[in-house]
């Protein structure tokens, strides 16, 4: 019995020893993995801050070359030579022409402007407008134009009105300063139709209309001609009338009217898409009774044009008639 309980007692204590080599092995397996978890998260750490200090650097380089080109362009490469004054370029033109709503440059060119800095003032307010290649004012429409190793000065202004015209200065700051004044000259796009206000046609004849386009940004797409506010049908039932439009600087539009009637009479309106109407008022008039011929200048001719000048006719033979006869005396005297 003794031997037998010992063989249990034995038996007892060896399972116990595996058990304990076991949880030890657990646990040092366990600190083995926290342990290299740990080193990971380290590793990546210090990898991530090293690629932040590197990008920080780099961009600190970037940076200070980026400067180092600035300085350079603004600064040394516009250091004045010795001997020499900023001088404004005469040869370039001082009046300028814009349309209303097309962008407008106005250019200055300055020579041996050296460190120097070039402005533009607007004389209508005394309002200051760019400093070198800054904008000084609140109006989005005004900016600073310059290209570096260039002389050229730009003053860009967007989307002109006719309240930009007038006079500006291009100044050069030295002491005193010195400017160079430009004109600026903003036109909006300009309808007419030869003849206006009033044309008269005799019945029978043909209406000739001529509506003319300036100063428009581009020639405009359409041309829309109507009679008494209703669009004008080509191809009505009426016929005789035809349309012409020649496209340019100047758009030019002509109608015309074949064997006018006097339904034919009233107002007629040149549209253009991108300007103003302009209207004229057709009278067509009986020939028999032309009375007075109304002209786009407003002069008239009337129907006692031709007795008139058959009145004169017959003044001026008697006239010669007398100066002859006087002659004759004369020669006969002597």
């Amino acid at each position: 019995m003794s031997s037998l309980r010992l063989m249990q007692s034995w038996k007892q204590s060896v399972e116990k020893a595996r058990k304990r080599r076991h949880i030890v092995g657990s646990i040092v397996v366990a600190v083995i993995v926290v342990a290299t978890v740990v080193v990971v998260v380290v590793v990546v750490v210090v990898v991530v801050v090293i690629v932040v200090v590197v990008v920080i650097v780099v961009v600190d380089i970037c940076a200070m070359v980026s400067s180092s080109r600035n300085f350079r362009t603004d600064f040394l490469e516009e250091w004045p030579t010795p001997g020499t004054a900023p001088i404004f370029d005469s040869s370039m033109q001082s009046n300028f022409t814009g349309l209303v709503g097309k962008t407008v440059h106005l250019v200055c060119k300055v020579k041996n402007l050296g460190n120097r800095t070039v402005s533009w003032v607007r004389h209508r307010d005394v309002h200051l407008l760019t400093v070198g290649r800054y904008t000084y004012t609140s109006d989005q429409r005004f900016e600073a134009q310059h290209f570096p190793h260039t002389e050229d000065w730009t003053l860009k202004i967007r989307y002109p009105q006719r309240k930009d015209s007038g006079i500006y200065e291009c100044q050069i700051s030295t002491t005193p300063p010195v400017g160079r004044t430009v004109h600026l000259t903003i036109v909006e796009p300009v309808t007419i139709i030869v003849g206006q206000p009033d044309l008269f046609v005799n019945k029978g004849s043909t209406i000739n209309l001529t509506c003319i386009v300036r100063y428009a940004p581009e020639p405009p797409p359409m041309m829309v001609w109507s009679h008494n506010s209703g669009i004008i049908n080509f191809d009505s039932p009426r016929g005789g009338i035809s349309l012409v439009t020649e496209k340019g600087p100047e758009t030019t539009s002509r109608l015309m009217i074949q064997k006018a009637v006097p339904s034919d009479s009233g107002i007629y309106t040149c549209e253009p898409s991108n300007a103003n109407p302009s209207s004229i008022k057709v009278h067509v008039v009986n020939e028999e009774h032309p009375a007075a011929m109304h002209h786009g200048d407003g002069s008239s001719s009337y129907a006692t044009t031709k007795p008139t000048c058959f009145i004169i006719l017959i003044m001026a033979n008697l006239v010669k008639g007398m100066i002859e006869q006087q002659q004759q005396q004369q020669q006969q005297h002597f």
